[in-house]
């Protein structure tokens, strides 16, 4: 993976030399484990003309290890794990030919963007925006295969859970229960806290697990993913306990599950991103539950969980041939519940047999 991290770093550069730029500060956690396969807490990394250099504080003691530090980048360690590497990264610049850095600026608090000016006095610094997202988008086929991974051990955890009795378990220990299950898979961990809703709370995005217990006739909505090599997915589903389903709770999934359909089928290279949501949302829309859905339905899936390109009414551009994304509409009716359905999908050409699915789990409306 050497050579794919350098390369990344090459077309990184490039970018700066075209921006008028001599080198670049990646602050980023993310961007700096895309660009160099390791990513200490803390770590930064600076690209030079002279050379590439990670910089990074000590490890605390009962930390876990982050791998191996890359072979072609010069690593310089902290002397304590109070410093900032940001700061020392900037230090070095009157010793590597530079006399211009782009920082990312929407990763820097103010206090540390004034750090770096004031550690090189006369040091143009400008911003490198989201060069290394926009590098990012488009997956190569190893990071998809890391996706693919993370998708499988997600459903394998989801899977167990369905065959376990439910009924009188807390949201939040459904949701401890299925990260341990993750983590017993081969997950690194889970890619976002993983959220369950029961009754009420079913369908609602985000939403923070609590200790009401499962009862006979809930809505049981789980939203949860694996982060695998540092890919992350998402995977979710809704489910109804104890009996057969209530007709309004059939109905409500029919809808929703609708509207995940024809988000899915729009995910083609070429399509913009607003009408990828536009596809999922005037479905509900035209029931009348339209003030029921979330501002998004579907954001962009790797190394971080919720990235570009985002599935929104307002998004701008268009997707790209092996680009993860989710398709995650709900409707969530407060007091009363409701029902969420995401997968994790690449976008593919018609071609290549259009969206691949990564996600698998049924999206029959079991009754558990």
């Amino acid at each position: 993976m050497s050579d794919v991290h350098a390369s990344r770093r090459m077309r990184l550069r490039d970018r700066c030399i075209v921006s008028g730029t001599a080198a670049a500060l990646v602050s980023s956690p993310a961007n700096v484990r895309y660009l160099t396969g390791w990513s200490p807490p803390g770590a930064v990394l600076l690209l030079a003309p002279a050379e590439d250099v990670i910089v990074h504080c000590p490890r605390t003691p009962g930390e876990p290890a982050e791998g191996q530090p890359p072979e072609d980048i010069r690593c310089v360690m902290l002397s304590s794990a109070a410093g900032d590497a940001v700061v020392a990264a900037a230090g070095l610049f009157p010793g590597l030919g530079a006399d211009s850095l782009a920082v990312e600026e929407h990763h820097l608090t103010v206090a540390r963007h004034r750090a770096v000016a004031s550690a090189v006095p006369g040091l143009r610094l400008t911003d490198l925006g989201q060069a290394v997202e926009q590098l990012r988008l488009v997956k190569d086929e190893d990071e998809i295969a890391c996706l693919r991974i993370a998708a499988e051990i997600t459903d394998q955890a989801l899977g167990e859970l369905l065959e376990s009795i439910l009924v009188g378990r807390t949201e939040r220990h459904l949701a401890l229960e299925l990260e341990r299950r993750l983590v017993d898979h081969g997950a690194d961990g889970p890619a976002f806290p993983t959220y369950v809703g029961t009754g009420p709370h079913s369908g609602a995005p985000r939403h923070v697990p609590t200790d009401r217990r499962v009862e006979e006739g809930d809505f049981l909505s789980v939203c949860l993913g694996a982060c695998y090599r540092g890919y992350r997915c998402e995977v979710g589903r809704t489910f109804v306990i104890g009996t057969a389903p209530a007709a309004w709770q059939v109905e409500l999934y029919d809808l929703v599950f609708a509207a995940q359909r024809a988000g899915r089928e729009a995910l083609l290279p070429g399509t913009a991103c607003r009408d990828v949501d536009r596809a999922a949302r005037q479905v509900i829309q035209a029931a009348g539950h339209g003030e029921a859905l979330a501002p998004w339905t579907g954001h962009g899936v790797g190394l971080e969980i919720d990235e570009d390109p985002r599935i929104t009414p307002s998004a701008m551009g268009k997707l790209d041939a092996c680009v993860p994304v989710t398709v995650e509409p709900g409707v969530h009716f407060p007091g009363r519940g409701g029902v969420r359905i995401d997968d994790t999908l690449v976008v593919r050409p018609t071609a290549d047999g259009g969206p691949e699915l990564l996600t698998i789990t049924t999206k029959e409306l079991l009754a558990l």
